[in-house]
C-alpha cells in the first residue's frame, strides 16, 4: 500500500485572501500588488473574496496581519512590500522584525501568510522582482498562498 501524499493545488476558488501592501516604495510595491492579484484571479479567486489592507511600511505589517488573522475570515493572507538597503543598519531591523513578526503570527493563528516583501540591495533589483528581469514575487507569494491554504485545507481534513 502506498503513503497517502498531501499536496496543495493552485486552484484558488471558493478560498478568501487578504493582501496586505506597504505604501513604502509603492513604485515597487504596486507592481507587486499587480501580479498577486493577476495571479489570484487566473487561479480562481472571486474579486468580492479578495480584500486588500495597505499600511504605511513593511515595519507594520505584523500588526495589521494580527488584526486581520484575529477576524478568522481568510484562507490565507500575503504581505507584499519593499525594503531596500541603505547606508545605515535601518533595513536589518525594518526587515528582521517584519520576518520574524509575521512568521510567528502564521504559526500562531495556523493560516498561511506569504511573505512577499522584497529585501534588496538596490534599487534595480527590487524593479528586477516586480516584474522585470527576475518575475514578479508578488505573484509568487499569491500561488505559495493558494497552495498552502488548499494543503492546509488537506491535512486538516483527511
Amino acid at each position: 500500500m502506498a503513503p497517502k501524499v498531501y499536496e496543495g493545488h493552485l486552484q484558488a476558488s471558493g478560498l478568501k485572501f487578504a493582501v496586505l501592501v506597504s505604501r513604502f516604495n509603492s513604485f515597487v510595491t504596486e507592481r507587486l500588488l499587480d501580479g498577486a492579484l493577476d495571479a489570484l484571479r487566473r487561479s480562481g479567486a472571486r474579486e468580492e473574496d479578495i480584500e486588500i489592507v495597505r499600511v504605511p511600511g513593511s515595519w507594520e505589517m505584523p500588526v495589521a496581519v494580527q488584526a486581520v488573522l484575529r477576524q478568522k475570515r481568510h484562507h490565507a493572507v500575503l504581505c507584499l512590500g519593499c525594503v531596500i538597503r541603505g547606508e545605515t543598519p535601518h533595513f536589518d531591523y525594518v526587515a528582521g522584525e517584519a520576518v520574524k513578526g509575521i512568521g510567528q503570527l502564521s504559526i500562531q493563528y495556523g493560516v498561511p501568510v506569504s511573505f512577499g516583501v522584497l529585501t534588496t540591495n538596490t534599487l534595480e533589483q527590487a524593479i528586477d522582482r516586480a516584474g522585470a528581469k527576475s518575475g514578479n514575487k508578488g505573484a509568487d507569494a499569491a500561488m505559495a498562498a493558494i497552495e498552502m491554504a488548499n494543503l492546509l485545507a488537506q491535512i486538516q481534513n483527511p
